[in-house]
């Protein structure tokens, strides 16, 4: 079986920094097409950090995944999602123990772990809860 990674390429910045960088979302075994309904998820329920106002958000679907595009007050940021199959991992853990006959593999069927929940802000953009209020280790 094959395994795939849900891509994501996302612009990142704002202004004369504005520039796009590639992350692995997840890796999936199964068919493409269980990874792509996978991705259409995870590219339905994203939410970019830009912009900070959004005015319009289009998703489309490409051949290998989705493209979506999110218009600002001033500028568009586009976020790519991707479908590709992995064919070589320089740091992959080692292979689990294969389970014996009539037994079951848990660590295999274990689901990926879900996207984090979206931030409300406020209509300008700015976080209702910013992220470092309440945390123990900044005493």
């Amino acid at each position: 079986m094959a395994t795939w990674g849900l891509v994501i390429e996302t612009t990142v910045g704002i202004g004369e920094r504005k520039h796009a960088e590639a992350y692995v979302l997840a890796q999936l075994e199964g068919t493409r097409d269980e990874a792509l309904v996978e991705l259409e998820q995870r590219a339905r329920h994203h939410s970019p950090e830009h912009p900070r106002s959004p005015k319009r958000r289009r998703l489309f679907r490409e051949s290998d995944g989705f493209l979506l595009v999110i218009d600002g007050a001033w500028q568009s940021f586009s976020t790519r999602f991707t479908v590709a199959e992995l064919l070589e991992d320089s740091a992959a853990p080692a292979q689990l123990a294969q389970p014996r006959k009539g037994e079951s593999n848990p660590a295999a069927a274990a689901p990926p772990p879900p996207s984090p929940p979206p931030v409300e802000r406020y209509a300008d953009g700015v976080p209702v809860r910013l992220a470092w209020l309440g945390r123990k280790d900044l005493t």
